[in-house]
């Protein structure tokens, strides 16, 4: 074997253990929610169940204000989505395409505010919400992840415009196509992979945070689905069934995860596009 064949394989091997690292916990997770009882405190751990069982599912489905947190989650994340990648997409296009006064400020501000540490932001945030009477709801929630979603979603969908030539526009419109007919032929279609990259980021990213909704949102009817999971023990005062939150925090993990399977290509290509030009 040559040196070059031998140094591939051996960041093979490393690049195999990292993955195995990080998919170990989701692979435990899930075997845990099958499993019974009896095999979870077993002092001998097992990998695999030898007789699965749906219980925890069950016990987790019917848990108080399950369904409600998840109503809530689904709220809050497509109002954000939504509202988000519309003004993304509208400052994108002025930053990427026109030139203002104040245009390059505009941009170091949106660097600067996504390297802000969001931990930092809770109390201002939280003083301003109370001011106006949004904590404990989920519009203060929404405000919030708009702060948040905002500023990558401007930077990407920049990055991404600044590869879409102007020329093709400018033909459009010299062939007798108008500004919008341009702009929803051409510039839309082209643009699409980077909306759909931003939006799923976003979406992956509001779904699963916890601090700003632990802080802002306190009664169980308006708690977002991750805080639910945070006080779930599954059993009675006092007792943890663990296999109840495994099952719950699998029931919690799917909707990012079969979103994700089903428009990963295009969050690679969207990223990757987008990056080129900032």
């Amino acid at each position: 074997m040559t040196h070059r064949t031998l140094w591939r394989a051996g960041w093979n091997t490393v690049g195999l253990i990292v993955f195995a690292v990080m998919v170990f916990p989701v692979f435990w997770m899930i075997s845990s929610a099958f499993k019974q009882t009896g095999e979870l405190n077993s002092v001998t751990p097992t990998w695999f169940s030898h007789n699965p069982t749906l219980a925890h599912f069950r016990t987790a489905l019917h848990t108080p204000y399950f369904w409600t947190d998840i109503k809530n989650s689904l709220i809050v994340v497509a109002a954000t989505v939504v509202i988000a990648i519309m003004l993304a997409f509208l400052a994108a296009i002025a930053l990427a395409k026109y030139r203002f006064t104040g245009r390059k400020l505009f941009i170091v501000l949106v660097i600067g505010i996504q390297m802000l540490p969001a931990v930092g932001l809770i109390i201002p945030l939280y003083v301003l919400l109370a001011k106006y009477g949004q904590v404990n709801k989920l519009t203060g929630v929404i405000l919030v992840y708009l702060t948040t979603a905002l500023p990558f979603s401007v930077w990407t969908l920049r990055g991404f415009l600044f590869g879409i030539p102007k020329d093709l526009e400018e033909a459009a419109m010299v062939d007798g196509s108008t500004r919008l007919g341009a702009f929803v032929r051409i510039l839309l279609p082209l643009v699409a992979p980077g909306l759909v990259a931003t939006s799923v980021f976003t979406f992956i990213t509001v779904w699963n945070e916890f601090v700003f909704a632990n802080v802002l949102l306190s009664s169980p009817q308006n708690q977002t689905i991750t805080l639910w999971l945070a006080s779930f023990t599954g059993g009675s005062i006092g007792a943890v069934d663990w296999g109840a939150i495994m099952a719950a925090s699998t029931l919690i993990a799917m909707p990012v995860v079969i979103f994700f399977l089903l428009v990963q290509r295009r969050i690679a290509f969207g990223l990757t596009t987008g990056a080129v030009k900032a």
